[in-house]
């Protein structure tokens, strides 16, 4: 565990949570990494919103999470199993008397709740990226582009409107900028990294003829790649990878927050990734420093 996990496990009881499950439930250990990590992330939600132990943690804040979990993406499947693991953590806190009332009580699984249309698997992501033909003139922009914009889980006009100069690359990151003007940092991952790289410096070039406008991704006759466009690509591409689920620019923005949170990231990285600031649950909106995102992003996105 991280230094903060480890904190957060001493502060809200966690590890003694894990012992019941390991020597008096005997589940499996891939059963009880689930577990601490779901419930990790719940007193981690907790801790932002200031409550100092699990007895202060409320049904509210319970709703809150669940809200959270949905916006940013992830599958029903995955919130139920969120919300199996914080009934188990409360009712064994019953039994220690660590606690007098469950709020997870009132809290319903999500039944009912539709998967996110368009979310793509791991393996999928993998065709779609790779679906360009490298014989082709374009082909890296396009890889680069879905590198990109899968890797940074940013909006389809901030895709669009990125510059050359907003690339840090030898940093692993970029300066997007979202809705209101905002700006925010966005880790990039190596394999975005080696497709950009190649692209700015094979591909690029040969499309720029003064009319780019300084934007990192241009269409064939040298102007900036318009929303239509990238749309247009990534129709192109999914057909070849041959996905039959319908994708959009946003199935790959889903697709960023779904597999961070399912691998374990920290909601609030996820959050300042994405640039959610008017989400419901913003108090746990909290500033993240650049290194901190750069090893969520590192630890957890599965092409970083």
């Amino acid at each position: 565990m991280s230094p903060e996990d480890d904190l957060v496990a001493r502060q809200f009881g966690v590890e003694g949570f894990i012992d019941h499950l390991r020597f008096e439930r005997s589940l499996s250990e891939q059963t009880i990494d689930a577990y601490r990590r779901d419930v990790l992330r719940m007193c981690s939600h907790a801790r932002t919103l200031g409550r100092a132990r699990a007895g202060d943690i409320t049904t509210d804040d319970l709703r809150r999470l669940i809200l959270l979990l949905k916006d940013l993406g992830l599958a029903p499947t995955s919130i139920a199993r969120n919300i199996s693991a914080m009934r188990t953590y409360f009712r064994f806190l019953l039994g220690e008397n660590e606690v007098v009332a469950d709020p997870s009580e009132r809290i319903d699984t999500p039944k009912a709740w539709k998967t996110l249309p368009g979310v793509l698997t791991v393996a999928e992501i993998e065709k779609l990226v790779e679906a360009p033909d490298l014989m082709h003139p374009l082909a890296w922009r396009d890889r680069a582009m879905l590198e990109f914009a899968y890797a940074s889980g940013v909006r389809v006009s901030e895709l669009t409107g990125i510059r050359v100069r907003d690339l840090h690359l030898d940093e692993e990151f970029a300066s997007v900028f979202g809705k209101g003007a905002k700006e925010r940092l966005v880790p990039v991952g190596r394999r975005a990294i080696g497709a950009l790289g190649l692209y700015l410096r094979e591909t690029r070039p040969k499309l720029e003829r003064g009319k780019g406008e300084g934007r990192v991704f241009l269409n064939a006759r040298g102007g900036p790649l318009t929303r239509m466009g990238v749309w247009k690509i990534l129709r192109q591409h999914v057909q070849t990878a041959g996905i039959e689920k319908k994708v959009t620019p946003h199935t790959l923005r889903h697709s960023f927050a779904t597999h961070l949170l399912e691998g374990g990231a920290d909601l609030v990285a996820v959050q300042e990734m994405l640039g959610h600031a008017d989400i419901s649950t913003t108090q746990i909106y909290t500033h993240v420093d650049r290194g901190y995102l750069a090893q969520v992003h590192r630890q957890y996105h599965p092409r970083a």
